[in-house]
């Protein structure tokens, strides 16, 4: 039978009902007191310790320099994100809407705590974080300031007229225009290399589910068999610039065993395998430039994959596919393996890093004047010889090296001028690696540095007396808390919740805090000379 808690009563009756509190027994000691505690306690160790952990897990999921925004670069092929928090999309699709994206920096530095979507890749794509896509109140922190000299605070500037945007940026992709959740979406998207914009009645390099490119609509696996395929939940890049979304796919109703919930659905009837493409164009961006139509089923195509309709009843006979060697699609968790994904990063390696040669890609300006160096001795067109356009609406499908296919004679080189992406691979632009943290113990290879760096950081860039002021403060508070820290160091004890607001509480003068902590310490003392501790 456990002892009866000694109780203590109000000394005078009078002043009201007899209050009674517990008291702990005087034969439990504070330290076994402390070991009792909730989960909210920890000592000073351990917190400093989670605190670093934390940082390190960081700089893992966000392994480059968040330092410079890519603005002053100009148009660049880069991973971009909408923010929703500061541009809300309507709730009418047809009312107007005020589309923007920002870089990879200013993702993290200046819309951290707003709710982002993630594009990828976008080509020719200048950040627009600090114009007037934004509210004024949402400045860009990375930018210098011209009025002040100093860096942040920059808006209202004038946004690139050549960035280009389509429905991603409201959250929505693929045909079916669904909105994108990662919890919920279920097989692999991906992403048309984009011949044209919306305004040119192209995708703008959206990405879209296999079942919506046959016509079956994004759920088509429901009703079909399932692979042993595993997926991951990171892109996958095609064709260096186009990667794909994998996520985990839905597990089968009864289904109770976790490795077939990470299984790929099969893809769609009509839909090739992973390892027969390298991309694709979409029906769309075929649509939209039908000289494209004639390379499908030639070498570096596969047959045309057509879009399946209700009412649709035989397709168009394809021509057939000429073989040829075929290499599989390389993810990004290949491409190093000290990187994590981030989820948005499509980091790509040379194709020698990967067992296969590559030849350097020439400049749009030097195959053109490699074109005109050769007047004496035309190119005869190859276009001219490709057999007659398959009918019907069909997304187009390549190969590895598909590029080296296409004509470029003088009268088919300005239809691939216009699509520079057609003339040579493209390069996206990453952020240099942060090579900070590391060397603060952070335990990490990459790295933004330790949250003492970014303070230090922003110290340096803010008024002179203001810099003062902020540190002498932190030099009052640093003096008045380490006595508090070091009884609880010199002990081993644990720090409670509770301990750290009651002090605090004293530190701002609150009265009642402070009467309370008195009694609470008046009580330990009593419990000690009763040989508690």
């Amino acid at each position: 039978m456990e002892p009866i808690p000694a109780v203590e009563a109000a000394a005078d009756p009078s002043d009201g009902p007899v209050v009674v509190a517990p008291v702990a027994p005087p034969t439990k000691t504070r330290a076994e007191s402390f070991s009792e505690q909730s989960e909210v306690s920890q000592t000073a160790a351990d917190f400093i310790r989670d605190q670093e952990q934390l940082e390190a897990d960081a700089r893992e999921a966000l392994p480059y320099s968040i330092e410079s925004c890519t603005n002053p670069l100009g148009p660049l092929r880069q991973s971009v994100f909408a923010c929703l928090t500061c541009n809300p999309r309507p709730a009418n699709p047809a009312e107007p809407y005020n589309p923007a994206g920002v870089c990879y920096a200013c993702s993290v530095q200046c819309h951290g705590e707003h709710t982002l979507v993630e594009i990828f890749a976008k080509r020719n794509f200048t950040c627009d974080c600090g114009t007037t896509r934004f509210p004024a109140t949402s400045p860009c922190a990375l930018r210098l300031n011209p009025a002040t000299s100093t860096k942040g605070g920059v808006h209202s500037e004038e946004p690139d007229a050549n960035n280009r945007y389509n429905q991603n940026f409201q959250n929505r992709f693929c045909g079916c225009k669904c909105d994108y959740d990662p919890f919920e979406q279920k097989g692999t998207m991906f992403q048309c290399l984009g011949l044209g914009t919306p305004e040119t009645g192209g995708c703008g390099e959206d990405w879209w589910h296999p079942g919506c490119v046959v016509g079956l609509g994004p759920k088509w696996f429901e009703n079909l068999p399932r692979v042993g395929v595993k997926s991951e939940a990171k892109p996958v890049v095609t064709d260096g610039p186009l990667p794909t979304i994998s996520e985990d796919a839905a597990p089968e109703a009864g289904d109770a065993e976790e490795e077939e919930a990470d299984d790929d659905p099969a893809p769609p009837p009509g839909f090739p395998t992973e390892d027969e493409f390298e991309g694709f164009i979409c029906y769309k961006c075929v649509d939209a430039f039908p000289w494209i139509r004639k390379y499908a089923g030639t070498p570096g195509f596969l047959p045309p994959v057509y879009l399946k309709t209700e009412d649709a009843t035989e397709q168009p006979a394809a021509p057939a596919a000429v073989d040829g060697e075929v290499s599989k699609k390389r993810k990004a968790s290949d491409d190093d393996d000290d990187d994590d994904d981030v989820e948005s990063q499509t980091s790509k390696r040379p194709r020698s890093e990967l067992g296969t040669i590559e030849t350097p890609p020439a400049s749009t300006e030097a195959l053109l004047a490699a074109d005109e160096s050769t007047t004496a001795t035309p190119v005869p067109c190859k276009y001219s010889a490709l057999p007659p356009a398959p009918t019907g609406q069909f997304s187009l499908f390549f190969q590895e090296g598909f590029r080296d296919k296409l004509c470029r004679c003088a009268s088919c080189f300005s239809l691939l001028a216009a699509h520079p992406q057609l003339m040579e691979e493209e390069e996206i632009y990453e952020p240099p690696v942060s090579d900070q943290g590391s060397e603060n113990g952070g335990g990490s290879t990459h790295g933004s540095g330790s949250l003492l760096d970014r303070g230090e950081s922003a110290l340096r860039n803010v008024d002179r007396v203001r810099a003062i002021e902020g540190v002498m403060a932190y030099n009052h508070l640093k003096d008045q808390l380490k006595p508090f820290f070091q009884q609880f160091a010199d002990s081993g004890q644990a720090i409670s919740a509770d301990d750290i607001k009651g002090y605090f509480a004293k530190l701002r003068g609150d009265e009642q805090a402070i009467k309370d902590a008195g009694e609470a310490a008046s009580k330990s003392d009593f419990r000690e000379e009763q040989g508690g501790y």
